[in-house]
């Protein structure tokens, strides 16, 4: 049996993260791709994410999400990620994250990395894959933005960076401000009509493609005549749907068991029907052909956001950033570690 040595542990910032996103974007999106695949595959362990909670902050958290990844990836990490939403008010970020990476041979840590860049790429990659499978194209007459803040800004760099056909775009949010600043950097990059809404049913009426990425803790969206001309709406928020929205649409998610949790608009759903029935499929059948959207109904692809993705995006910027011989190497990071 030959001696085995721990690896170098090698720590990623936050700014060589964005280096490797910015500009590989198409790269990523197969990257995803992949990653569902293996997933849909049966080549991954994803436990369910825990949600660690404050009895005196009811709006903060932070979750865990363990995770093996198989096939071509052949990872296992953890991503530890934490929302503070009052963060904002004090001018830093909503979200801050790690990623941890594990050698599947021995166990040991390889890489430390900001991971919140991840966590809003993946999140991004696996909404506009979702939106090309359910729509069959990259193009979208008009596109609906309920919630214009980060996870949305990572949205339009996909849209924009994949080459996605988009005509006009209708922005909504509690912050017209903020909005307003979404529409400013979408119109750096594109010719695209955009238009700020007065209210949120007016990001639905008349858009193909609806995009909610919002904070909302719970259902705000009552009406089922806001998809009743059968768009895409992507649920990257996951809670903003009542369930005579959701009942009134093909559902889509990433891993039923999943979302199917912690009071999400699925969730509801099933306690109000006593079934999932009215789910019809994950990105993985979408995928592969064994489900597809349906003529002139509207689809919902809500997904929960799976540990799978952060650990194939985190090992292929983990890749890159050490063949460029950058990051910091900690060589001696176990030493003194007792056998």
């Amino acid at each position: 049996m030959h001696a085995m040595t721990p690896p170098t542990m090698t720590v990623i910032d936050a700014a060589s993260v964005a280096a490797e996103v910015e500009g590989s974007r198409p790269e990523i999106l197969e990257v995803v791709r992949a990653a569902y695949l293996a997933h849909d595959a049966g080549q991954s362990s994803n436990p369910h994410s825990s949600f660690l909670r404050f009895p005196h902050q009811d709006r903060s958290r932070v979750i865990s999400l363990p995770a093996y990844l198989g096939g071509e990836f052949d990872v296992a990490g953890n991503k530890w990620i934490a929302s503070f939403p009052d963060n904002t008010q004090h001018g830093i970020p909503r979200a801050s994250a790690t990623l941890i990476l594990n050698d599947c041979t021995n166990g040991f840590p390889f890489a430390c990395m900001e991971s919140s860049i991840i966590s809003a790429t993946r999140t991004a990659a696996s909404a506009v894959l979702g939106a090309e499978a359910l729509l069959g194209e990259r193009r979208a007459r008009r596109v609906g933005v309920v919630g214009t803040g980060l996870i949305a800004q990572h949205v339009w760099k996909f849209l924009r960076d994949l080459g996605w056909e988009i005509a006009a775009f209708r922005l909504f949010d509690l912050d017209r401000d903020a909005a307003e600043r979404y529409g400013r950097v979408i119109g750096k990059d594109s010719t695209a009509e955009v238009e700020i809404a007065d209210r949120v049913e007016d990001a639905f009426a008349d858009c193909d493609l609806v995009v909610l990425t919002t904070v909302a803790g719970e259902p705000h969206l009552h009406d089922p005549q806001l998809v009743a001309h059968g768009p895409v709406v992507l649920h990257l928020s996951l809670r903003d749907l009542a369930p005579e929205v959701v009942l009134a649409a093909q559902n889509f998610t990433d891993d039923v068991d999943h979302a199917v949790r912690e009071r999400t608009s699925l969730h509801l759903t099933e306690q109000r029907t006593g079934n999932r029935d009215f789910i019809d499929g994950t990105i993985g059948d979408l995928l592969t052909g064994r489900a597809a959207k349906e003529a002139g109904r509207p689809a919902v692809f809500a997904p929960f956001g799976l540990g799978v993705l952060d650990l194939a995006v985190g090992k292929w910027v983990h890749d890159r950033v050490v063949a460029a011989g950058k990051g910091y190497r900690a060589a001696g990071f176990f030493d003194g570690v007792e056998a």
